[in-house]
């Protein structure tokens, strides 16, 4: 039997985070392009600094109605128009508000660019905001907002937030309202925000895919360029106030038969030097199913399908004084929610007495870095993660440095960022789970003060 040569490895090519081109246009839109041959497929992301916490009083929620109505009709079309005219075009266009701003995302063929840009751009410069489909919007998020309490880790993040937080700060509620504040949102609220916050002045688009023989300066000169607005001061960033004085809430779920945790705590944005440290030491802690904390809690222990420890960027600001949500996550069966938080607890310990290995460093730089360009095969990945940096006032070559940075972090200063990041007696520990059964056992463990709220 002949059998053909093996195929040979070839020479591995070297590859760094895109690097876009920036420029603006004359009516002071911030333009971020980044050519990737053979994605025929254009990602654009448009940030708008419009942020949550310039909600007015009493009506927060009103940038999330304000986000999705952008494509609920326009001066040119109405709702039912607007949606078949990014059919015909093969696009599709999102929006959502977060605590930076609002970010709208564009995908659609580069064949059809410009048409789905002009659709993009009458939306940005005069929605329509019709009564009729913002009380549609409202209705619909009234109806949402059951679903999400009944949903233990959207309830336990919900709390979470309360905990950390002060009450007037607009991080201590949730970022899409109260049934409360979003019963109250009209249309006259959602066309004010607009008008005190949307402009091209303070906007940045960011257009990412296979750009050759598109002039794409006559394109966005025509649709974007179109957009006018006056300008406008900065708004000044409060500082981020936040309580991690150990304790345990348990919000009470009779009947239960999981518990969801949700541990967590404020820490530094990603203009702080440690933030590299703190992703590498983050994922040996619990970043995937061979971390310390799956390796105990769901292999050794059986407690767990998973639990997972992040960092989240909650705000960012040029100074540094911005702030990350640094969380871990998971649920366990009832009966287990004691051990499973002694031994979890225990590998805090264990990691600040002895550290990382060199092992869990080495494999977690693969799995960071080495992947990486499988996670930006898409122009959608490249635009998203472009227009992260911006709405964090990150530089443009932040995500390519970064890989260079955790390359080098050694397993000392990865080992330095994870404790501190996760000190044991400075956690917040929210449970959602029935306290008839887990109240006890948890006191015991002697974490925090205890103390139960309704679910």
């Amino acid at each position: 039997m002949e059998f053909h040569p093996q195929p040979q490895a070839g020479t591995p090519s070297p590859w760094a985070f895109p690097a876009p081109e920036r420029g603006s246009l004359p009516n002071g839109l911030t333009v971020l392009r980044c050519h990737r041959p053979g994605q025929q497929v254009v990602a654009v992301e448009v940030f708008l600094a419009a942020p949550l916490e310039a909600e007015p009083e009493g009506l927060d929620g009103v940038s999330t109605i304000m986000a999705r109505a952008l494509s609920e009709g326009t001066d040119k079309h109405s709702a039912e128009e607007f949606a078949a005219e990014l059919e015909r075009c093969g696009a599709t266009l999102d929006a959502f508000a977060d605590h930076p701003g609002v970010r709208v995302s564009l995908e659609v063929p580069v064949s059809r660019l410009h048409k789905a840009l002009g659709l993009l751009a009458d939306a940005l410069r005069a929605p329509a905001f019709a009564d009729g489909e913002i009380e549609r919007l409202v209705a619909n998020r009234l109806d949402e907002i059951p679903h999400e309490t009944a949903n233990p880790s959207r309830r336990a993040a919900k709390q979470l937030s309360k905990e950390l937080f002060p009450a007037t700060s607009r991080m201590s509620r949730p970022r899409q309202g109260t049934e409360e504040t979003v019963g109250r949102i009209d249309a006259a609220a959602v066309k004010g925000f607009y008008a005190a916050h949307v402009r091209p002045a303070t906007a940045t688009a960011v257009v990412v895919g296979d750009l050759e023989g598109t002039d794409l300066d006559a394109v966005l000169a025509d649709t974007l360029g179109a957009w006018k607005g006056d300008n406008a001061e900065p708004r000044p960033v409060p500082p981020v106030v936040a309580d991690d004085t150990g304790r345990v809430v348990i919000v009470d779920r009779p009947g239960a038969v999981q518990t969801q945790l949700l541990i967590g705590r404020i820490g530094p944005d990603r203009h702080d030097r440690v933030w590299p440290a703190q992703v590498l030491g983050t994922y040996c802690l619990g970043g995937t199913l061979t971390s310390r904390l799956d390796r105990v809690l769901r292999e050794e222990k059986g407690y767990t399908y998973g639990v997972r420890a992040f960092g989240q960027v909650l705000r960012s600001a040029p100074d540094g004084t911005g702030a990350s949500m640094l969380a871990i996550s998971g649920s366990v069966d009832t009966e287990s929610t004691g051990p499973a938080l002694e031994d979890l607890w225990k590998v805090l310990r264990t990691l600040a007495a002895e550290g990382l290995t060199d092992a869990e460093r080495d494999v977690a730089v693969q799995n960071l870095v080495g992947v990486a360009p499988l996670k930006y095969e898409t122009a959608a990945a490249v635009a998203g993660t472009l227009a992260d940096q911006v709405e964090q006032h990150l530089p443009d070559d932040f995500q390519a440095q970064l890989y260079a940075r955790l390359a080098e972090t050694g397993t000392v200063e990865a080992t330095a960022a994870v404790v501190s990041a996760f000190p044991e007696d400075r956690l917040v520990t929210v449970l959602v789970g029935d306290a008839s059964q887990i109240e006890e056992p948890v006191r015991a463990l002697g974490i925090g003060e205890v103390k139960v709220v309704s679910g």
